[in-house]
Order: structure tokens, then sequence, then C-alpha cells
């Protein structure tokens, strides 16, 4: 429930957010018009589409997207149609003949545009559904990513209707101003013809804008921070919550410790956080045969969950590398499981060529359908997770860092299932290239993404434009601004270049910059070229290309591309693409 009441609040933020311009004019059209046949049935159709749009591009394979491109070519003309009916009765009337009743229930009723149907507005609230893209805030990509990981059930569908919901009651709230403000206008001024005509200019305009994909490339540009800190002000507030609800102990030296010569079996102080869940659902194991709860009874059980282009899980990897090497042989069993970001991710051929690049050795479970992540109801990358001897989960950490603690842990219940060992010094990897941990104190620049669903601070001056080919031009981005050069097409989750000679150019202030690539869609490597400030890199070139800047993308993954030597300091970053096709996710930055 309080999940639903948090949605809901999330979307009524979105009537102080740049996204809901776009949709505006649709939905003051019908300022002044009867509340129940024309506002409500609109918002109603507004909200139900949103809500069953966004389900399906959340849990749906590739004919959902291509579903909703066709929906939204149809919404553009029906809202075409919409606002040409506005500009004139005659127009209204012309375009009504050819669809006779359902033109005429949809634009006008006894051949009177001013007076509309429950039909009608429910249709045009339909596809105003189909073309509204809120700002993916904290609030709604928390409800997007429980959508996908979670799967199509009916709590992910209540939590996007909540939210649109909650902006379709902002919305009532504007349009009830917004009517008596018209209604005065009609009264003391006689404009109620021009109103309308007007209203369907902004119509038109709405659906031009739309239809040409500016209306993304201009919300790119403006900034819906003071909704998005409120926001993620409500999601931190709900995450303490969970972890007073949830025990998270760490172990320190104080719980391991043991009186001398005592016969008394060593009792951890780690708390029960409940029984583990199975191991069901991977759709493969690598290094392994599938592990079952009667393979690790009586073990010690390491669970982490990771991605191998997250940045994040690469730097935890030498610990839990470490980590099983050394304690193998007093039975640690370490099982990590692979739950996949973006759809590359998917392929276990890229997996097992990850884990070859990591060196790997300890099993590995493909959970591409996310099952084990939801038996354990997971939420991050990385995690760890401890089950002890029992099969009981005991320990848990979410995220980089408190590495002593797990360790300790790690021993803890060692120590508790039977096995003789001494306190020992905690691991210490010899981390190289991107496992290095970050440079906390001088990162000013954050993850950014190149695919639409999730892309911000575009500054190149054509505007993103969703799964079209078109050509891009970049100058100079400001700090953490980024932009296209050459051909590209821009997808949901990356951004494809369509000719050689194309680039990204990023300024950043981080001692690393990363980015994840992927060479052409038949394997065959590409060659590219990065330059920092217009030059070649020299001294400051990442682990993935030489002092000249050259590169070569052989397989997608994440590519240390800057690694600062001197000084920490805002640079211009530009990479040049030699060949085509090349997949570009997203930045990381250490």
């Amino acid at each position: 429930m309080t999940l639903i009441i948090i949605a809901y609040l999330g979307g009524a933020l979105t009537i102080l957010s740049p996204c809901i311009l776009p949709i505006l004019p649709f939905v003051f059209a019908r300022a002044g018009q009867p509340f129940m046949k024309s506002t409500l049935p609109l918002l109603m159709g507004m909200a139900i589409t949103f809500a069953f749009v966004a389900t399906l591009a959340a849990v749906g394979g590739s004919w959902a997207v291509h579903a909703n491109e066709y929906g939204r070519f149809v919404a553009l003309a029906l809202l075409a149609v919409f606002g040409l009916s506005l500009l004139s009765p005659h127009v209204a009337s012309v375009i009504a003949r050819p669809v006779v009743e359902f033109g005429n229930r949809l634009v006008s009723s006894a051949g009177n545009p001013a007076a509309p149907t429950i039909a009608g507005s429910l249709v045009l609230g339909i596809a105003t559904g189909l073309l509204w893209a809120p700002c993916a805030g904290p609030i709604l990509g928390l409800v997007l990513t429980g959508a996908a990981l979670q799967g199509a059930n009916v709590e992910t569908t209540l939590l996007l209707l909540a939210y649109a919901a909650g902006a379709a009651t902002s919305l009532a709230i504007a349009l009830f101003a917004g009517g008596k403000v018209f209604s005065r206008m009609k009264q003391s001024l006689g404009l109620s013809e021009r109103l309308r005509q007007g209203l369907g200019v902004a119509v038109l305009v709405g659906v031009t804008v739309i239809a040409l994909g500016a209306d993304t490339g201009l919300l790119a540009r403006l900034s819906y921070a003071s909704t998005a800190v409120f926001e993620q002000a409500v999601i931190d507030r709900l995450h303490e919550e969970k972890s007073r609800n949830r025990a998270s102990v760490v172990a320190d030296n104080s719980s391991m410790t043991m009186v001398a010569n005592s016969k008394a079996p060593f009792i951890s102080e780690l708390p029960v956080e409940g029984i583990a869940p199975a191991l069901d659902g991977a759709v493969d194991w690598l290094n392994s045969k599938p592990l079952t709860a009667t393979d690790l009874r009586g073990k010690v059980v390491l669970v982490d969950f990771w991605t191998y282009s997250c940045i994040n899980c690469i730097r935890t990897v030498p610990y839990v590398r470490a980590w099983a090497e050394k304690y193998k042989d007093q039975g640690l069993v370490v099982i990590g499981v692979h739950a996949p970001e973006f759809a590359f991710e998917k392929k276990i051929d890229n997996v097992r060529k990850a884990v070859e690049d990591f060196k790997i050795g300890y099993p590995v479970a493909i959970d591409n359908d996310f099952r084990i992540w939801r038996a354990f109801e997971n939420s991050y990358w990385p995690a760890h997770y401890l089950i002890d001897a029992k099969g009981q989960l005991r320990y848990h950490h979410f995220g980089e860092g408190n590495y002593a603690q797990t360790e300790q842990a790690i021993q803890d219940l060692m120590r508790e299932a039977g096995k003789k060992m001494a306190a020992e010094a905690t691991v210490t990897p010899d981390a190289k290239g991107t496992e290095i941990a970050p440079d906390l104190q001088n990162i000013r620049s954050g993850e950014t993404y190149l695919g639409y669903d999730r892309a911000a601070s575009f500054v190149s001056p054509e505007g993103l434009l969703s799964n079209t080919s078109r050509d891009y031009s970049v100058t100079e981005p400001g700090l953490n601004e980024w932009g296209l050069s050459g051909r590209w097409t821009v997808a949901a989750e990356k951004a494809v270049l369509d000719n050689a000679g194309g680039g990204i150019a990023y300024r950043f202030s981080a001692r690393d910059l990363h980015l994840v690539l992927g060479p052409r869609a038949d394997g065959k490597p590409v060659r590219f070229k990065v330059t920092v400030d217009g030059k070649a890199p020299g001294k400051d070139h990442g682990a993935d290309i030489d002092a000249d800047g050259n590169g070569q993308i052989t397989t997608t993954k994440l590519y240390q591309l800057v690694r600062q030597a001197g000084d920490v300091e805002a640079r211009n970053f530009e990479i040049r693409f030699l060949g085509p096709g090349v997949e570009a996710y997203a930045f990381t930055f250490d």
C-alpha cells in the first residue's frame, strides 16, 4: 500500500515537470467542458492506456515495442483530426463525413464540436496516453524497474496505474482552474471562437512537435531537479524503513571472539533473516552443473548478484574471486548470479566471455528471467547474501565496499559450521584497470545512458529522435553534457552508428571515464580513436586504449577510455569510430 501511495504522489508531481508539456494542448483543449462527459473520460483513458503500455514496455518483447510505435502513429493521426476539427466547424464536418458515426462521436455531437461525448473523450484520452512519456524520475524509475524485474503481475500494473492516476488528478485540478478562466474569457470578451481555434492550433503544434521527435530534444535540456529531489527523498525514506524491517547486522571482530580452550560450540551473533530461497530458475549455469538445496546442505554459501558491464560489479569481482579461492578448502561455496541490465547481457556467450576475462572459476547462474533475483527480493547490483550451513540467510550487503565486514561474516559462519580456523587478515586483491577502487573525492560526473529511455543532458541541436536514423552534430558540451556527431539511430537502451566517422562528445570531471560499447551486429571489430581536450590522451589513456588514443571494440563490454594520471579536472572527451555499426550504451565514471 505504501508503494502505491508513493507512486500516486510521484504521478501528481508530474504537473511540475517539463515532461508534461507536450500533452498539455490535448488536455486543455477540453477545458470548460462538462467534467463527467469530457474531462473524466479523457483522463481515465490517458491513465489506463499509459499503465497498459508501460506494463508491456517493461515486461514485453520486441512485439510490444512495435505495437506501441504503431499505436503512436494512430494516436498522432487521431489527435491531428481533433486539432483540425477545433479550427472550424466546416473542417470538422468535412473530416467527419468519411468516418460517419465514429467521426461524429469523436469531434462533434449533432454537428456541434463544442458538445463532447463520453466515447469521443475516452478515445482522445487513449490517444494521449499512447503519446505521454513522463520524466523517469526516482519514483517512476522505481516503479518501471520493479515492473521489469518482477514480471507481469497485478502489483506492478497497479503501481503504474497509481502513477498515472496521480498525474491525472493534478491535470484535473489544472483543468478545473483553466475551465474557470476560459469561461470568464468567453463571457466577458466574446472570444469563444478564437479561443477554440487557438486550442486547435496548439493541438496541431503539439502533434507536429511529437511526430518530429523535437519534444525529446527540448525536454532533455530542461531540468526537473526540483521534483526529482523531493522524489528521491521519499525513496530514501522508504529504503530506510525497509532497512529497519530487515536487519542487516555487520560482523565485527567481537562477534568472532572465542574463549580459549572452550568446548562450547561457536554461535555467531549474525541475525537470522529468514530461510534462503532456492536457486531455481536459471536458464543456464557456467563452471558448474545446476546447484540445488541438496547440493548446498551443510555448507556456507555466498551469493553474489552481478552483471558484467556494471562498473560497481566489476570492482567487487576481485574480492569475490579472492574469497572463493581463500576459503574453498574450508567448504565455502561462492555462486555468482548474473542478472542482466542490458539486452546484450542476456547472451550467454557474452557472459561466458566475461567470466573468462575476469578469471571467475566459481559457479555462475545465468538469471536472464530474474527468477532468482525475485526469490531473494533483490533490487541492487552488486548484492551479496550469506547463507549458513542450515540454509538460513544471515547477512547481506548492497553495493560496493564493506569488504572487511563481509569477509569477517564469512569467517564467522564458517566457524559456526564447525570449521577450525583462526581469525585471519582479510584479503587485499591485486586489482587492475577497471577493477581499481573509485576516486570518490573527485567524481563530479554520474552514470549517463545513451538510449532514449533514460537519456539526459543531451545537447546535440537536432534533438534526440527515437528509432529513426538521422544526422547529429555537437560543438562544445557543458559539464556533464553530451552529444552525437554523424548519423545515428537511437534506440531505447543504445545508440547505433549508421555510418563510419561518427562520434560521441562528453565533458566530464572524474579520474576515470568508461563507456559500454559493442561491435557491429555481425560481430566484426570496429576501430576507434579517443581525444582528450582535442589531443591524444598520452599518459591519461585508459586500460583499453593506447597513449595515441587508438582502440578496438571486439565484444560488448565496459571499456576504460580515460584515466587521468595527474590532478583530476574537467576534460573534453571525444571518441570517433572508424567503422559503422557500433552500439553505445552508457558512460560511467570513477
